[in-house]
């Protein structure tokens, strides 16, 4: 790579290129300093967004006009995110990809207030005369691979994950379900504070790739005040109408979800639904993207490969099992409490044993393991007490909710995070096979 010029207005011209907050991903306090395969490991949150229908949009713009159009509107989010403490890593036409280093809880921060000043720019082009547009947003938050791509003549620094398919892919999906904003499960158990938003579960998707489904969710704090006021009114009506479409049990989700429309005609999202409870009756398709099978099967690919981790991750399944079927078949809410309390118990010992194995074998985002297990342990209780209160009321919504966080969290967790720190295990054990070798 060439080196730019070290003059103090060659260096603010190439930060218009490069933002300082990837360097500092990168551990580079200057441009010059990046080489081509440099990289780092990160923990960051993904945005993408894309304006709706842009396509047609653009085409019937004058000459020019699309690009000022364009620019005027990236110049009116772009606040949002650098005020939540993200960058914008590229622009690919009218859609924005960036990145928020810090935290879910500033990811999600900036992708509400791109919402509101969204809503301040509508009003702007509606008093020109022009049509107001609409934004879909996805978050996803992971490790991430941070790096400078390309050839000696041309290089681009970047972002490469999974974590950053999910994320693009949420975007996509906010069309499918006529909503704004799209986050994660691993968002959602990012966040200090979830009760802190209007979030509601959406869905579970299949990732390509990944055998357990992840979960979705909607969060619609920006919404119009009325409509948000309604959404929030329903959605204990609308997550049970969401947990038995799942459970393939059509007319009762039908059922509910027209209440919901009932009270918030303007909720697509319940549209959607509606309309799919009417096809499943119809023709027996069913639309699920994952099966709710309850139950957890040990495989190869959870293998993490240190002989006690992956001991407990297979008794933690065989008890994780024990306890679905302790809820699913309970006659008393003793029955449930000995199954979750000795769940909990098992977790905890799991949990306490594979962060002495990270801190020993130096494992360098130890924290992050640290802070996921506390916030299941959060999740965890609360669930344990609405088991404790409603089975019996609402036995169809809460096996929905030990789905959701037992096990599609568990599995996602070992499936992600550990086996990432058995790469990182097999890594060490590589090199020191190789200074053996040298000696």
């Amino acid at each position: 790579m060439q080196r730019p010029p070290r003059s103090g207005r060659a260096s603010r011209a190439y930060r218009r290129f490069l933002p300082h907050q990837f360097l500092g991903l990168l551990g580079r306090a200057r441009i010059e300093d990046i080489r081509l395969g440099d990289s780092a490991e990160r923990n960051v949150t993904i945005l993408f967004s894309d304006i709706r229908d842009f396509t047609s949009l653009s085409e019937a713009l004058p000459p020019g006009e699309a690009f000022r159009f364009v620019n005027s509107y990236l110049r009116a989010m772009e606040p949002a995110l650098t005020g939540a403490h993200g960058f914008v890593d590229k622009y690919i036409g009218d859609a924005i990809m960036a990145i928020f280093p810090t935290s879910a809880d500033d990811a999600l921060r900036g992708a509400i207030d791109m919402l509101r000043r969204l809503r301040r720019f509508n009003a702007a082009r509606r008093r020109g005369g022009s049509d107001p547009i609409r934004i879909g947003i996805g978050l996803n938050t992971g490790l991430v691979t941070a790096g400078a791509l390309g050839s000696a003549r041309q290089m681009e620094t970047t972002i490469i994950s999974d974590a950053v398919n999910l994320a693009s892919r949420l975007q996509t999906l906010t069309k499918t379900y006529g909503v704004h904003l799209l986050i994660s499960e691993h968002v959602f158990y990012s966040l200090t504070d979830p009760a802190a938003h209007d979030i509601r579960f959406i869905d579970r998707v299949r990732v390509r790739g990944k055998e357990q489904p992840q979960s979705v969710y909607e969060v619609f704090d920006a919404d119009p005040p009325a409509l948000r006021a309604a959404k929030r009114a329903t959605k204990r009506m609308f997550e049970e109408a969401l947990a038995h479409y799942h459970f393939r049990e059509g007319a009762e989700a039908c059922r509910l979800l027209r209440r919901c429309l009932a009270r918030c005609p303007e909720d697509l999202a319940a549209r959607v639904y509606t309309d799919r409870c009417a096809r499943f009756l119809a023709t027996g398709v069913h639309e699920g993207t994952g099966e709710t099978s309850m139950r957890m099967t040990f495989g190869p690919q959870y293998l993490v490969g240190h002989a006690l981790i992956d001991e407990q991750h297979r008794d933690l399944f065989a008890w994780t099992n024990r306890f679905t079927r302790a809820v699913n078949a309970a006659k008393s809410g003793e029955q449930v409490r000995q199954a979750s309390a000795f769940l909990r118990r098992y977790v905890e010992e799991h949990f306490e044993t594979e962060e002495r194995v990270m801190r020993e074998e130096r494992y360098p985002h130890l924290e992050l393991q640290r802070q996921q297990h506390a916030r299941f342990a959060r999740e965890f209780s609360l669930l344990d007490a609405q088991l404790r209160e409603d089975l019996a009321a609402q036995r169809v919504f809460l096996l929905f909710k030990v789905q959701l966080l037992v096990v599609d969290w568990l599995a996602n967790h070992t499936m992600k995070a550990d086996r990432h720190f058995g790469r990182y295990l097999a890594g060490r054990g590589r090199r020191r096979r190789a200074r053996g070798g040298r000696r």
